[in-house]
Parts: structure tokens; C-alpha cells; sequence
């Protein structure tokens, strides 16, 4: 617990948004402008040593002034703590990649790049990883539509390949309502 008190007391000189704690794990808001600033902080102090980066989430809030939320999970393994740092988006903001503080966030950023449309600036490897390369849209935003934009089905007939915009039409049913 003693870490625990440190590092309440040592992150009150980063430039944090919000802070608040959850059991044994801190959570801090920060601006994506000084998130570089606070991982190189988290990494290298004496005592934070953050080194581990355990994951980088993507998240859709539609219908907020901040529409996207990404979410860095670490762990102290000397300390054996855990924090979430987390940066709120609009739109249209691009975020900083952090390949350069943790390497394997490269492929968690090209995840949440493939999934939701967050641009990460400065990623070395930033290209469609779960989608395909022609695959128009983001599937995990909340506007997408369930079935998608294409179909995509194989024609013995032609031996093709053959993708069509999607149709649903539905006919209006009157059902009778019987005991």
C-alpha cells in the first residue's frame, strides 16, 4: 500500500485531467497532448516503473462532445501495480503513436486504426490488420451499420468473387393477434 500513497502523491505533478482510484488501481485522465510526456514520466521514475504495457482499448461514446475514448492499461511489476490512462477524442483528433516509449503498442494501435478510424501520428506500421484492404468503414463504431455496406459471396456460376451493396427491404406484414 505504501506504493499505492507514492504514487497518489507523485502524479499530482503530472498534467493530469482527472484522478481517481479504483481498489489498487489509479485511473487518470489526461490530454493527448501531454500523453507522451506522462508515459516517458510512468516509465522511467524510480517509483513508477511502468513498464509493462498489458493493452490499449478503443472505445465509442456516440453522441458526446468526445466521441472516442482510448484507454492504456499498465503494470509495475516491481511494485506489482496496476494503471489506466485514458485520452478522450473528438471525431475528427488525431492521437500520438507511443511506439517509441512501448514498442508493442503498434499492433494495439493498428487494431483500434482498423476497428474504430483513430489515426495514431507517427505509427510505423499504421494499415488494415482484422479487415479487409478494400473493406469500406469501421466495424466497432457505433454508427456502423450490423449488416454492412457490401455482401460478398462466391458465384459458382461466373467462378467470381462478387460483391454487391447491401439490400435489406422488408415488407409491411399485418399479423393477426389471436387467443
Amino acid at each position: 500500500m505504501q506504493i499505492y500513497s507514492k504514487f497518489f502523491e507523485l502524479s499530482s505533478y503530472l498534467p493530469v485531467l482527472v484522478k481517481f482510484s479504483y481498489f489498487k488501481e489509479q485511473i487518470l485522465v489526461i490530454n493527448k497532448s501531454s500523453l507522451l510526456f506522462v508515459l516517458q514520466n510512468i516509465k522511467l521514475h524510480s517509483l513508477f516503473q511502468f513498464n509493462s504495457l498489458v493493452c490499449i482499448s478503443g472505445v465509442d461514446l456516440l453522441g458526446l462532445n468526445y466521441r472516442f475514448s482510448v484507454v492504456y492499461e499498465f503494470l509495475s511489476l516491481p511494485f506489482n501495480f496496476r494503471i489506466r490512462l485514458k485520452v478522450f477524442l473528438n471525431e475528427f483528433s488525431v492521437i500520438s503513436s507511443i511506439a517509441d516509449v512501448f514498442i508493442n503498442s503498434v499492433w494495439w494501435e493498428r487494431e483500434i486504426w482498423d476497428l474504430f478510424g483513430i489515426f495514431f501520428e507517427n505509427n510505423p506500421d499504421l494499415r488494415r490488420i482484422l479487415t479487409d484492404y478494400g473493406f469500406e468503414g469501421f466495424p466497432l463504431r457505433k454508427d456502423f451499420p450490423l449488416s454492412g455496406f457490401y455482401g460478398v459471396y462466391y458465384s459458382s456460376i461466373h467462378k467470381l468473387v462478387i460483391e454487391e451493396p447491401v439490400s435489406l427491404p422488408q415488407e409491411y406484414r399485418s399479423f393477426l393477434l389471436s387467443n
